[in-house]
């Protein structure tokens, strides 16, 4: 019998109107700090996301929380177990858009949107013949893990999509185009760029990828690789079969590794994929003028450990 883990990871996200968005947003971390949460959450005039984690007292009363609001009462939460925390601190900002595309013409998810597919819709559509699988997050999170057959986009962040869009995507539009995203997110505005721009057969994943990975039925299956998400976890798995696979590179050597780090260079933080071998011998920076800043934090710790050493040793 499974034990329960006394912590959970809460994902959501809705797009609904909030007219008092950096009122709600400061009234919302107060509440989350008084219950001991911690994540990361933004409040948009054009909805909410965010993930947090806590106790299971703590989500419970987080999610009674946010639904006894009328405009989430139908909030939609992905939980993970957890050991622990899955952030240090606790986060909650006003902004201006959720996910920031800097659009010439706004998406509101709620007039525009593609179809929504289940698990076992999206499982079933992947394999058919006349289908463009698009992943709707930056490249390094597809360098991670991604649907088998899925077109890695070359972009660094979502603004960049409509015009990476433009230039690459053209020929596929008398097909049908099936894009995804962590857990939603992304894909429901991205669907509606796509419309905007001429697209007639639009499909999304609903609740994202790691909806798709709990799923019973498809149990992750024609995902390679790992999951990246934006918290101290940094990776989380999707396919459950026998197929499940590890894609990435150690940066340095080349070997299969699914570990990734952030450099050591506390003005790069750039992640990339580093084999525990690799890590010692370029000092977990991912070039030569990361290896040699003056505030290498890899270094830093190195020469702190061998005080400590020196210290005990006297």
């Amino acid at each position: 019998m499974q034990v329960q883990k006394p912590y959970r990871i809460l994902l959501y996200y809705k797009y609904t109107p909030i007219e008092n968005y950096e009122e709600y947003a400061a009234e919302h971390l107060q509440f989350c700090k008084d219950n001991g949460l911690k994540g990361r959450i933004i409040v948009a005039p054009e909805g909410i996301n965010g993930t947090v984690s806590g106790t299971i007292e703590q989500t419970d009363a987080y999610m009674d929380y946010v639904r006894k609001d009328p405009r989430f009462s139908d909030m939609w939460f992905k939980i993970d177990e957890s050991e622990g925390h899955a952030f240090k601190k606790m986060f909650v900002r006003p902004k201006k858009e959720l996910v920031t595309w800097r659009l010439e013409e706004d998406v509101d998810p709620n007039k525009l949107v593609g179809t929504y597919l289940k698990p076992k819709e999206w499982y079933e559509m992947m394999q058919e013949e006349d289908v463009v699988i698009l992943d709707g997050r930056n490249y390094y999170e597809y360098d991670l893990g991604h649907f088998r057959g899925a077109i890695r986009p070359e972009v660094d962040s979502s603004r960049e999509f409509p015009e990476w869009i433009r230039e690459n995507m053209s020929q596929f539009k008398d097909k049908k185009v099936l894009t995804y995203c962590t857990g939603g997110i992304r894909c429901e505005k991205l669907t509606g760029i796509l419309l905007q721009q001429g697209f007639e057969n639009v499909y999304h994943l609903e609740g994202g990828i790691v909806t798709y990975g709990k799923d019973p039925e498809v149990q992750g299956r024609l995902w390679d690789g790992k999951c990246y998400v934006f918290d101290e976890r940094i990776s989380v798995p999707i396919n459950h079969t026998e197929e499940d696979v590890v894609i990435g590179r150690c940066h340095y050597c080349g070997t299969v590794e699914d570990r990734y780090v952030n450099c050591a260079n506390p003005f790069c933080n750039k992640q990339h994929f580093c084999c525990t071998e690799c890590e010692t011998k370029f000092k977990r920076s991912c070039s030569d003028e990361c290896r040699e800043h003056p505030r290498n934090r890899y270094v830093e710790a190195e020469e702190k450990a061998k005080l400590q050493a020196a210290g005990s040793n006297a």
